[in-house]
């Protein structure tokens, strides 16, 4: 006896609505109204015998039952959405979602993608920087690049290059702090720390020997890009990463700041689901990337290093 499925319309608008936790928003994103999408869900929750929602002025909630069903419908839809698109001839435009840091999206991908564009023009490319965990293939991303000490199980990881520590902060501020070698005294600096990064000050300090920095103290922000710009702002002194930081120091709005410069032990991976070698696309963008880090040498550290690794 054949499964009795609901509707595919209402499961598509209580999986936006499940996610945003609001009707609005998932109307606006799958372009219906709202009412649309609580009728719709209305319609779900009788067929089901179960109410999916917890419904107050002010606030949308999903109940128990709600947040359980919620994982499955998700991963139901992506996969449906990614095996259309794995079709050989899926007419639909091509795309490619890719994850990233918000510093590394606008500093080095963005400004190089319109080469990616000019060699596959019908394929559209999202960027996607929010901080959110990626898992292949249900949340619908073809790659995803991180940093990482190694590669990791479950997925394919594609080494793209490793990162250089360099202090750096603006030239008044190095011009205030500088002592009679030209270095920056980090005793009388304030240090400006990247919350989540896996390598800051803490370990620059601890693999270089200095000593009588104020850990403490300082600005803590939360992205690399923020900490570039409050180095130029004169806030203090931040940990600069090349390549990232190269265009401020070409600029001269930042400078180094006369202290010793550290290979990081993490490096970028680009990550991807298991069998995307099997799109042409995917595997053109694998292919462009890894031939923008080798033109881009010597700017990013570790030239030859870029190879693939498959675990599991």
């Amino acid at each position: 006896m054949p499964l009795r499925l609901p509707p595919l319309s209402s499961l598509r608008f209580f999986e936006a609505a499940g996610r945003h936790l609001s009707f609005k928003l998932a109307a606006a994103e799958l372009n219906v109204t709202p009412s649309a999408v609580s009728h719709g869900i209305v319609g779900l929750e009788q067929a089901l015998g179960v109410e999916l929602f917890v419904r107050e002025p002010r606030r949308l909630s999903l109940t128990p039952e709600g947040a359980d069903y919620l994982p499955y419908v998700a991963e139901a839809l992506s996969l449906i959405a990614i095996g259309t698109q794995r079709l050989p001839h899926h007419r639909g435009r091509r795309a490619i979602t890719v994850s990233c840091a918000p510093t590394f999206a606008s500093r080095w991908l963005l400004p190089r993608l319109h080469r990616f564009g000019e060699r596959w023009p019908t394929i559209a490319v999202t960027v996607d920087t929010s901080r959110r965990q990626v898992g292949f293939p249900v949340d619908g991303f073809d790659f995803a690049i991180r940093m990482s000490r190694a590669a990791a199980a479950g997925a394919a990881w594609t080494r793209l290059f490793g990162e250089r520590l360099v202090p750096v902060c603006s030239p008044d501020y190095r011009r205030r702090l500088a002592g009679e070698s030209g270095a920056v005294d980090l005793r009388r600096a304030a240090l400006i720390h990247v919350i989540p990064a896996s390598e800051d000050w803490q370990a620059w300090l601890e693999r270089t020997g200095t000593e009588g920095a104020d850990l403490g103290g300082g600005l803590r922000v939360d992205t690399i890009q923020m900490a570039f710009e409050a180095a130029a702002a004169g806030l203090g002194v931040a940990l600069g990463r090349r390549p990232l930081v190269g265009q401020d120091l070409a600029a001269d709005t930042l400078v180094e700041a006369g202290l010793p410069e550290i290979e990081a032990e993490t490096a970028y991976w680009l990550v991807g689901a298991e069998g995307a070698e099997r799109r042409p696309d995917l595997l053109g963008f694998r292919r462009w990337l890894l031939g923008e880090i080798e033109a881009s040498e010597p700017a990013a550290p570790g030239r030859g290093a870029a190879r693939a690794r498959r675990n599991g």
